[in-house]
């Protein structure tokens, strides 16, 4: 069986036997906080159980490496309509050691690209579009500064609500223990 059969096949049985009903909410976060995560496998049920948070209690916006880096991008406009429109309150940007973002070598991942089949000319395309691949892929060196440069990119964001408090932390991918590295309470 494929993954795809193998997950629709599982699908059809929980659907039938009603093991959604745990998981029934709103669209409305019940602890009012944005979370922006890295998509790292080690977080996917760790975090929510270290943070003490279940179904329904977040809205949870997942990237590689919990990275902000364009005020008008994808990232910035969850976190303002979870803002908005879904009564959020608070934004907690939460990395995590050992990310795989940090050291991110663009080249590698550009020549595993072509490794794949991706052809010159759509790089060349790519380039005559003014889109800097090696910009694009950046990761980060240290995951304490990714956090606070997220923090910042969101706090200082011009649409941001005024007051709203902005938080970042680091997880540990094996106890889920959270070091704070910006608390949005205190004043910058």
């Amino acid at each position: 069986m494929s993954k795809l059969a193998d997950i629709l096949e599982f699908n059809r049985k929980f659907v039938e036997n009603k093991e959604y009903e745990p998981y029934v909410t709103d669209k409305f976060p019940n602890k009012k906080i944005v979370v922006v995560s890295c998509m790292d496998t080690r977080l996917v049920e760790l975090l929510p159980k270290a943070m003490n948070l279940k179904n329904g209690d977040v809205k949870l916006i997942k990237n590689a490496g919990a990275i902000v880096t364009m005020p008008f991008g994808n990232i910035m406009r969850s976190i303002l309509v979870a803002l908005y429109e879904l009564n959020a309150e608070e934004v907690f940007v939460i990395g995590h050691h050992g990310c795989g973002m940090t050291g991110l070598n663009a080249q590698s991942v550009i020549d595993k690209m072509r490794q794949a089949g991706i052809q010159q000319e759509v790089f060349d395309t790519l380039v005559h579009s003014g889109i800097e691949l090696e910009r694009w892929l950046v990761g980060f060196d240290n995951v304490s500064e990714s956090v606070k440069k997220s923090v910042g990119i969101i706090k200082n964001h011009p649409l941001l609500p005024p007051g709203t408090a902005v938080h970042g932390l680091i997880i540990h991918p094996r106890t889920g223990a959270l070091d704070l590295v910006v608390n949005g309470y205190e004043p910058e």
